[in-house]
């Protein structure tokens, strides 16, 4: 088998990996990772061949791109709090504590690489928590504190991996210099991001068309990075910042093809990268068990000893910080998403998984320093960080939904309800404006007049049936009916018109071109 093949093997798996893992119960991450573990045993699957230089370009744009999507700016900056004490702050604080416990089990292990690989494992994976929590039915606040965790988490964790790895590839290290490289680091990052956000906003609406405004999208990401790490900065966090602008501002209300179709890509995208990079990580298991060879005992003592580490200071943590974060939002006039209870916090405890941010950083440990010699302990740290990823990922991921149920931790429907039934009533009520506004400038018929004010209601009751009172919704549950059963029949009905036409493109004389055009007619008709 050659990488080629190995590569399709990979994303047949990750999109076979979603349903299956549906109906077993067990977050796809975790199956991709057990499959390439399974495909890393047998000796006639080649070793992954990436440059580590290219593994953080090519794997973590499109993931951060496509998980920001799912947020939005004004709920970081609502729980700037609950982020910073679950999230950023834990960074340092595990980084410190492997460091300091690395250095003292491995032998000759330089402070320096101690701290790379401290920072390595230190930031949980947002994809592979947020696939867990997607598919167990979590409450709100706990994913969307997963998601900003995970998010900032990286981009703290890469910058003190990248000061730690240039120390140690140059054998000299100032604290100064780090915290102004830091400093330094984020605000360049910020800026390529708003600057390039606010470029790739100004070309979507130059292009004014779904297909060239989404493939745009697809590019930005990766520009974003590069550029930011061109100017020495912080290429996720560059990536983050451009994605929440164009998240808030790239798509207008009425753009609807080009968010329908957005959409519906960045799945299919976050799906094949998310899936080729948790089967690279067990794949990658095969040259760790390789580094290993003849030192089972000390290499496995020292990576469970980091993963216990990893583990205990992130309970240790959580318990108070999430304690101080409910003091800090009794005195808030805004919610917070907390946990808020001490099931909420191991729950979210147990969450910690690594993954892809970590592996990446991992394999992209320089082979050389500066003057021409092997980096220090390479091999030990690629081995104690698969060690920390598979314990975490594989063990945490496949206990994690018995957890919950043990736990009893779900999600409260009621708040997302009321949330949905007060959003249909603004609907309504922008719809009936506006019809107010035409009727004062335009001269309609009465008959016209009550039907749309009729239709203005309906997009309310559509949206959420409980704004109807009950006489009224029976009604309109009875409208819904006769519409179900029109609409069956009219989708039977362009379902014969396009078998027809396809089957006029193979006919002696028909332009393809022609054809495709009449289908997308017949398609937009069958989405309305």
């Amino acid at each position: 088998m050659d990488q080629l093949a190995l590569l399709f093997v990979l994303l047949l798996g990750a999109v076979l990996s979603v349903p299956l893992g549906e109906r077993l119960g067990l977050p796809a991450p975790v199956l991709m990772t057990l499959l390439g573990i399974s495909l890393a045993l047998p000796g006639f699957v080649p070793n992954v061949d990436i440059p580590p230089e290219f593994i953080l370009p090519l794997l973590l744009p499109p993931l951060l791109y496509a998980a920001v999507r799912r947020t939005s700016w004004r709920q970081f900056a609502a729980n700037r709090r609950p982020i910073f004490l679950l999230a950023v702050a834990l960074v340092f604080v595990t980084t410190a504590a492997v460091a300091a416990v690395a250095q003292a089990i491995v032998p000759g292990l330089p402070i320096a690489a101690a701290v790379a690989l401290g920072a390595l494992v230190a930031p949980p994976d947002p994809v592979a928590a947020t696939a867990v929590a997607g598919q167990l039915g979590l409450p709100r606040r706990l994913v969307s504190i997963l998601e900003g965790e995970g998010l900032f988490n990286d981009v703290t964790a890469i910058v003190l991996y990248h000061v730690a790895i240039a120390a140690a590839v140059s054998g000299s290290f100032s604290l100064p210099h780090a915290a102004l490289q830091l400093v330094l680091s984020g605000v360049v990052a910020v800026a390529v991001g708003l600057a390039l956000g606010w470029a790739a906003h100004k070309l979507m609406d130059f292009l004014d068309d779904a297909t060239l405004q989404i493939g745009l999208s697809l590019l930005v990401p990766y520009a974003s990075y590069v550029m930011a790490e061109e100017l020495h900065g912080s290429g996720v966090l560059a990536v983050l910042t451009t994605a929440l602008f164009l998240a808030e501002y790239a798509l207008g209300a009425d753009d609807v093809m080009t968010r329908f179709a957005g959409h519906t890509v960045w799945d299919v995208v976050d799906t094949l990268v998310t899936g080729v990079a948790f089967g690279l990580i067990g794949l990658e298991l095969h040259n760790a068990v390789r580094t290993a060879s003849g030192r089972w005992a000390d290499m496995l003592g020292w990576a469970a000893a980091v993963v216990a580490v990893v583990v205990l200071v992130r309970l240790l943590w959580l318990l108070p910080a999430t304690w101080l974060a409910r003091r800090l939002h009794a005195k808030r006039d805004y919610d917070e998403e907390i946990p808020m209870s001490w099931r909420e916090t191991v729950v979210m405890w147990w969450s910690g998984m690594r993954g892809v941010a970590s592996v990446a950083l991992a394999l992209a440990i320089p082979l050389e320093t500066s003057d021409g010699g092997p980096f220090p302990d390479r091999d030990e740290i690629v081995f104690i960080a698969f060690g920390v990823i598979m314990a975490t990922l594989v063990l945490q991921g496949l206990t994690l939904p018995w957890l919950v149920r043990r736990l009893g931790v779900r999600a409260d429907d009621s708040a997302e309800k009321e949330f949905e039934k007060a959003l249909a009533v603004r609907a309504a009520k922008a719809a009936k404006q506006r019809l107010k506004e035409i009727e004062d400038e335009e001269e309609l018929p009465e008959e016209m007049a009550e039907r749309l004010l009729r239709r203005a209601f309906e997009i309310g009751v559509r949206i959420s049936p409980e704004v109807a009172e009950d006489e009224r919704r029976e009604g309109h549950e009875q409208r819904v009916r006769r519409l179900r059963r029109m609409r069956r029949i009219q989708g039977e009905m362009l379902s014969a018109a396009r078998h027809e036409v396809l089957a006029a493109r193979s006919e002696p004389g028909a332009d393809p071109e022609v054809v495709d055009r009449v289908l997308r007619h017949l398609d937009v008709r069958s989405l309305r």
